[in-house]
């Protein structure tokens, strides 16, 4: 929390005064910080795209004026998004990269909205009336539950290979290193099989994971409450196979990452020389090649996939599921009975 609030207030201070306003509002809706970081973000690439194109007159991001928000052709809107695709391309061709785009747009509409609909002025006007981002779309990929549910399951660590791959990354992945990589994958080994094993055995989010406090985790009772992604504190359950890389790494965290008392991150790196709540990129990297070792590279988020189909394969209840993973309706997953869904291939198998 206190390292996005340390980000937020960096980019804020660049922002126009209506921005300012948009944030104030969302955080008194309780959105949560890392997703309100993520909006920053985006609005500040597209207002330095403008800037950068001289499609308005402001040479800074805080001299962007709403007239100048309100005014931009459709056109202007699309050709950034054409331009930003063709960024993402050249760094990775391999990815058509429609989600990151979908964000991206999505951020803009929310501040648009916010402007035309939400905003107030002191004659309890809105800020604009005009809101061309709701004339721009983008056409979403259309693809069934089923066609999802198969391009994810090569992905997930089912069945046995949960606690397969945990052993492989405790007793055979230092094996292919030198000398020198073992030297930094021991000196990290329980911590990093502790944040692998917390992702398996509670369905977390990374952004939920790294702002994890000590006080706000019981070994004991096998329970953590984190701030969900739509702003909300929650309790969330660990399941037992867990407990024993957690307890490791509780018993080396001090000795290993040696911090003041008042520091109270539960998962901690070193850098520069001291220890520091574990940055999203780390606890990525983490993922990333622990898993391309063992089987496939994945993502934190396909461990969280992972938590939720076994899950669901245990329990056959979409409600226990979506309850675990903080969703606020069972429609998010919908996708886990897809995966799991045996009856069609044995229907199939009689014919």
């Amino acid at each position: 929390m206190e390292n996005y609030n340390s980000k937020l207030n960096e980019l804020i201070k660049e922002m126009p005064f209506y921005v300012k306003d948009y944030y104030r509002s969302k955080r008194a809706s309780a959105y949560s910080l890392s997703t309100l970081y993520r909006y920053l973000l985006e609005y500040r690439r597209f207002f330095q795209w403008l800037i950068d194109n001289r499609l308005i007159k402001a040479r800074k991001i805080e001299e962007i004026t709403l007239s100048d928000l309100e005014k931009l052709p459709k056109k202007d809107i699309e050709a950034f998004l054409m331009r930003f695709r063709e960024e993402l391309f050249t760094k990775n061709p391999n990815n058509d990269h429609q989600s990151t785009l979908q964000r991206a747009l999505a951020s803009l509409k929310g501040l648009y909205r916010y402007l035309a609909d939400e905003s107030e002025d002191e004659n309890g006007n809105s800020y604009i009336e005009r809101n061309v981002m709701s004339r721009v779309n983008l056409k979403k990929k259309e693809k069934t539950l089923a066609y999802r549910a198969a391009h994810l399951e090569d992905r997930l660590f089912l069945g046995t290979e949960t606690n397969d791959f945990l052993k492989f990354v405790k007793e055979d992945y230092h094996k292919s290193l030198s000398k020198r990589q073992e030297v930094s994958f021991n000196k990290n080994k329980e911590r990093d099989l502790a944040i692998l094993s917390l992702f398996l055995a509670s369905g977390l989010r990374i952004s939920e994971l790294d702002s994890v406090d000590m006080d706000n985790f019981n070994i004991e009772n096998l329970t953590m409450r984190v701030w969900r992604k739509e702003g909300l504190f929650d309790s969330v359950s660990i399941a037992p196979f867990a407990k024993p890389y957690l307890e490791n790494y509780l018993s080396i965290r001090k000795s290993r990452y040696p911090t003041p008392e008042d520091v109270e991150p539960l998962f901690l790196a070193w850098y520069a020389k001291k220890s520091a709540r574990i940055s999203n990129a780390t606890i990525s990297k983490i993922v990333n090649k622990y898993s391309a070792a063992f089987k496939i590279r994945v993502t934190p988020h396909m461990l969280r996939h992972t938590l939720a189909t076994r899950l669901y394969q245990v329990t056959s209840s979409q409600l226990v599921v979506s309850h675990q993973l903080g969703h606020s309706s069972t429609q998010a997953t919908d996708l886990y009975t897809h995966i799991t869904n045996t009856e069609l291939k044995d229907a199939l198998n009689k014919l």
